[in-house]
This record gives C-alpha cells, structure tokens and sequence, in this order.
C-alpha cells in the first residue's frame, strides 16, 4: 500500500506510492547522446573558453581540472549589490557569479572512468573556488552541483560541474538551516547527525558506510534512486569548504564508487548532484543573519538526484513529490551492485 511520509529537515511530504509498481530494474535507462561537431572543453580547445580563473595540474604540468567564467552566466560579478521595491515586489539586480569546472581534458571521460586521484582534483578544485568566492561580501549562497546527461540539463557531454554564488539564500537551503537550528535549540544536537544515526541503526536505506562518510537513500525521497552523501556523525561537518586533502580523496572514492553503482545498476542514468554547505558567513558582515550555533546545527552533504521521474500536475499543484519505488528496495538493489 502506498505511504506518506513526512521529511522532517525540507518538512514537505512525499508519497511513496509503491502500488504502481516500478521496481527497481525498470528504471534502466537508454542512453541518449548528442551529436558533437566541436567541443570547447576539450584539450587544444583553451582559447575557445573565456580565460582560465584556476586550474589544477597533473605531474606533466598539463591542466586535469580548470575553473573559466560560464560564457552565458545567469549572473554577472561585476557591479554593486542594488536591493530595492516595485510596490509589494522586491528586486535585485543580477549580482553574482557563474563559473564552469571543466572536469577533465578529455572529452569521454566521466567520473565513473577517472581516477581516485583525479576525482580528488575536481573536489578540491570545488573547495578552492568555495574558499574564493566566499571572501565576496555579496555573495550570500554558492551552490555547486552537476548536471550529467540530457535530461539533466547537460548543455555539453564533456564532463564539467558549475558554480553559481547568488545574492540571497535559496529558499531550498533556507529551509535546511531553519529545521537544523530549530532542533539543535531544543535538543542541542544536529538534526542531519540524529538521521544519519538512526538509518544507521535501522540500516534499512544504507547503501555504504566508512569511518567517514555515509551514503543512504533518504527516507521520504522525492526521486527514486534518490541518494545523500554526509560525513557520518563523528565527523560532522558544516562546511565543505574546511575539508582536507585528505578528507576529499576519501570523499572521492566514495563519489566515484556510488555513481559507479548507479552507471552500472542503471545503464548509465542522466542525473544531477549537488553540495549543500553553509552559506557564506563573510555575508554576515552586512548584517544579514544570525550564524550564532551553525558549526553545531548544520551538516553538509552531496544530494544525488537521478532522472528517471518527471515531475507533473499534482508535484506542481501540492508541492508533494510521488515516488513509485520505496527506498529501501532502491537500496538494496544497489548494495548488491558489484564493482
């Protein structure tokens, strides 16, 4: 029978409708390519991008991972923060950034193909360009997340993340640091560490678990196949930008190997993923928010949203997201996934 349940961090309700019967094995996927005349990303192609804002190198000296301004940004850097009224409307004028990480110099490479090590190159190249945007006062949110495939929003199939630091705090991530702080004030603990604790125990929608990292599918997912990757609880962490080299190889092999599992489970499905950090605290300085228990009260992850779903008239009418495959039979499908 089909089940409501409730996400007590987003605090939205999803149904997870199992009579309609989607195992697991019916999501595999059909690969879908996009004819390709040039690619910009690729080795020999540099001068087609704009200019380089950072790169990474290999032991040749030769570029593995590099950071270029988006050549079509849906925000612009340059200019002062404007915030003012039309009537009961608010309005900001476009300030923010928009950066490209082009993942590898060689167009069919994927993450699933890469090496641990270079895996490793891409998070810390996310770290750094975290660490150097947040050092702008106006920038209040930097998300960074991946679209792979078409129907994911891939533009490009060269592997490459983006980078966008907004003006304001998406409302999405406002919602996870209101849930956080509400429930460390009246229990002092970390609401993403108490979950984490309890799938633990319950380890019903485990997929993988180190000293370090967890990955699990969430127990009201909105997505089938929906997974999050966090520090476990001994490790918590509020902010990715703080992780170790260290840290981030760990990190890698964990990425590499779960989206491994999806690629190989799934044939390869179009998703996206993202890191939800804390915000920038340098923002702070304006005057904006209270960050007062935040090293305690907020957890980052890495949310993994495979595309195997759409959504339609009732997702957008309620704001309730129906899933036809319970999590814990998406999980164990993937668990039993040998690499």
């Amino acid at each position: 029978m089909s089940e409501l349940r409730h996400d007590p961090i987003q605090k939205r309700w999803v149904i997870i409708a199992s009579d309609r019967g989607k195992r697991p094995i019916d999501f595999k996927q059909e690969n879908i390519k996009k004819e390709l005349n040039f690619c910009p990303f690729c080795k020999g192609s540099e001068a087609k991008t704009p200019n380089t804002i950072s790169d990474i190198l290999g032991s040749d000296n030769q570029w593995r991972v590099r950071t270029v301004p988006n050549k079509y940004p849906a925000l612009k850097i340059e200019g002062e923060l404007d915030r003012k009224a039309e009537g009961i409307f608010d309005v900001v004028n476009g300030i923010g950034a928009h950066e490209v990480i082009i993942e590898s110099p060689n167009h069919d490479d994927d993450i699933t193909l890469m090496s641990y090590e270079n895996v490793q190159k891409i998070l810390i190249m996310y770290r750094n360009r975290l660490n150097d945007l947040k050092k702008d006062s106006r920038f209040k949110y930097i998300l960074i997340f991946k679209n792979h495939g078409v129907a994911a929003g891939a533009s490009l199939e060269h592997p490459h993340s983006q980078i966008i630091a907004t003006p304001i705090t998406p409302r999405t991530v406002s919602a996870e640091l209101q849930s956080a702080k509400e429930h460390f004030l009246l229990k002092e603990r970390c609401i993403f560490c108490d979950i984490i604790n309890q799938e633990l125990k319950e380890n019903k929608r485990i997929i993988y678990q180190d000293n370090q990292y967890v990955v699990m599918m969430p127990f009201a997912s909105r997505f089938p196949f929906e997974m999050m990757i966090a520090p476990m609880p001994k490790k918590h962490s509020h902010d990715f930008s703080e992780s170790t080299d260290a840290d981030l190889y760990n990190l890698a092999v964990v990425l590499k190997d779960t989206l491994s599992k999806l690629k190989k489970g799934l044939n390869d499905p179009a998703y996206n993923f993202l890191i939800h950090t804390a915000p920038n605290r340098n923002s702070n300085k304006r005057g904006n928010l209270d960050w007062n228990t935040i090293e305690r009260d907020f957890h980052w992850h890495i949310e993994i949203i495979p595309r195997l779903t759409k959504k339609a008239g009732f997702e957008w009418g309620t704001g309730f997201y129906i899933n036809p495959t319970p999590p814990e039979e998406a999980a164990e499908y993937l668990k039993k996934i040998k690499l």
